[in-house]
């Protein structure tokens, strides 16, 4: 039953962070009863919360630990404080003045990351940090100098999560408490993720309204700075450095490693956006990698770890099942949607889709295991497959004349059967025996669709017993994954996204959704500009091509 004390419109438990630029309306997950009935709470919600940490301002600021939280206004025994320093009595802001020296802490820091250290909390049963010590175990003392039963706050906090009303952000549908806590849970892990970030370095700057969106902690954006001055601020606060990895010079990643200043390199997502990021479509997702880069074979990264060391529970790989699913049945794909037929594939005989990349991209210098570009690989390919018919399908940065890597039609027809550029790269994927990749990302895409694949580099989803893998194996690798367990890592654990409708931060789910409704941020100008000037670098390579035959 609820406390008698406990208000109908009280602000709700459950409360979301104030995301910059949305409106608190739309990021709302809980909202004061409206004189409906109360719902039902299932048993295990507080359990939850504690797992989660979600509850209060638990997106704020982390002061250093202090031995005894008191909300400024609660009577207190200041005889309890007489052996404490004021630099370990933590003073929550209230009503009237405090009754002992201690630490002003800001209105909204983290009541999870100070209660959890301290030896007490003295405020009101019904105060949020009160409810907080509740589940964490921290005694309370109320009013009347007496400490709280653990029973009365866990009673006041089922009172307050049934009188509030839960709602969906991203679809404004009702929803129950335990998808509140979810969500709020995601969040939580995504700003965590994020502090401790001093400065941003090498983000393009039509990235930028984005990665300020993915790289906030709660609190702030890292600024962007040169990366000079980055690493500067990063080693004076003793933070990290956020990098683009390609857009940093390696020579400053080297001093910062040296310096022990810690680098977070930034990359595209596996599901980015409708366009390409060659195109400058803004990145829809991303990922912050605190150890390495998952295109790197070279070194350990953060989704390596993950695939090598994670438990992957029933409930997150059968999340993943669905997730896979819905992929698979809207046609999302990191490329978007393409047009257009590919060659006829002969009856009778092996088919293989040998995929091209950019010959300079990181994930081929890093990722291929020697392998060097899209002819060596080509060669590879047709010495793999000496009786199939092969079907080279170049990239479509590549093609759009934006990045490294073009082959002529001789020089690719030397080794392959056919060229396809126009046709539906996942169709394609389904309609051939097998995919040859080097470290392309179709390798995973046709993964998650079922289809055989065989690996010439060390991409991420390699080495876990899913592909036919013909480079040197890592020894970090060799553990047997499920797809659904690679799917867990790589799609939901491991990258951010941003819903491009509105500006929250959200799950693959919603983002599988929006692209597969075609619901993404509009064309640019700096996208159409882009767009002019591959075409006139492609139709210049082509001229070329044929005036030296």
């Amino acid at each position: 039953m609820a406390d008698p004390g406990l208000s109908p419109r009280m602000t709700p438990f459950l409360r979301s962070p104030p995301f910059p630029g949305v409106d608190p309306a739309v990021a709302a997950v809980a909202a004061p009863a409206d004189g409906r009935a109360a719902h039902s709470l299932a048993d295990t919600a507080l359990d939850q919360i504690r797992a989660a940490r979600v509850g209060g301002c638990f997106w704020g600021a982390r002061p250093d630990p202090v031995r005894r939280l008191v909300r400024v206004g609660t009577p207190i025994d200041t005889r309890i404080f007489a052996q404490l320093e004021p630099d370990q009595i933590g003073l929550l802001p209230g009503k009237g003045a405090a009754q002992v020296a201690g630490r002003m802490l800001p209105a909204d820091c983290d009541p999870w990351h100070l209660i959890e250290g301290a030896q007490a909390v003295h405020a009101d049963a019904q105060d949020d940090w009160s409810l907080i010590a509740g589940l964490l175990g921290v005694p309370v003392i109320g009013a009347d100098g007496v400490a709280v039963e653990p029973a009365r706050l866990r009673a006041l906090l089922r009172a307050r999560l049934t009188a509030a009303q839960y709602r969906d952000p991203f679809s404004g549908a009702a929803s129950d408490v335990t998808q509140a806590i979810a969500q709020l849970a995601d969040w939580r892990r995504h700003l965590d993720g994020n502090r401790g970030l001093s400065a941003a370095s090498g983000m393009a700057f039509w990235k930028r309204e984005a990665i300020q969106a993915f790289l906030w902690d709660g609190k702030r954006s890292p600024p962007f700075l040169s990366a000079r001055k980055g690493l500067s601020k990063a080693r004076r606060e003793g933070g990290a450095l956020a990098v683009w990895p390609s857009r940093v010079p390696a020579a400053i990643v080297a001093r910062a490693e040296a310096d022990g200043v810690p680098i977070a390199r930034v990359e595209d997502g596996f599901l980015r956006s409708r366009g390409l990021g060659a195109a400058l479509y803004p990145p829809g997702s991303v990922v912050v990698d605190r150890s390495g880069i998952y295109y790197n074979a070279l070194q350990a990264n953060d989704l390596e770890t993950l695939l090598a060391t994670h438990d992957f529970p029933l409930a997150l790989v059968e999340r993943a099942a669905r997730l896979r699913a819905r992929i698979c049945a809207s046609g999302v794909t990191k490329y978007g949607a393409q047009g257009g037929d590919f060659p006829a594939l002969p009856q009778g005989r092996r088919t293989v889709l040998a995929v091209g990349q950019v010959d300079d991209d990181l994930s081929v210098r890093l990722g291929g295991a020697g392998v060097a570009g899209n002819l060596d690989f080509l060669k590879r390919v047709r010495r793999a497959e000496p009786d199939a018919f092969i079907l080279y399908r170049p990239h479509p940065d590549v093609q759009a004349g934006h990045r490294k890597g073009h082959l002529t039609d001789a020089v690719a027809l030397a080794h392959a059967d056919a060229i396809d550029s126009g046709g539906s790269l996942m169709d394609l994927v389904q309609a051939v025996d097998a995919v040859h990749v080097l470290s392309s990302l179709t390798g995973f895409e046709a993964l998650i669709r079922g289809c055989a694949v065989t690996v010439h580099g060390m991409p991420f989803y390699a080495g876990w017993g899913l592909t036919r893998d013909l480079a040197e194996p890592s020894p970090r690798r060799g553990r047997q994954l499920t797809v659904d367990a690679l799917v867990a890592a790589a799609l939901i654990l491991y990258p951010r996204y941003l819903d491009p409708m509105t500006g929250l931060p959200c799950g693959p789910e919603v983002m599988v959704e929006r692209l597969a409704n075609g619901s993404t941020p509009p064309v640019t100008w700096l996208i159409r500009v882009r767009a002019m000037q591959g075409k006139l670098r492609r139709f210049m390579t082509l001229a070329a091509e044929c005036f030296h035959g």
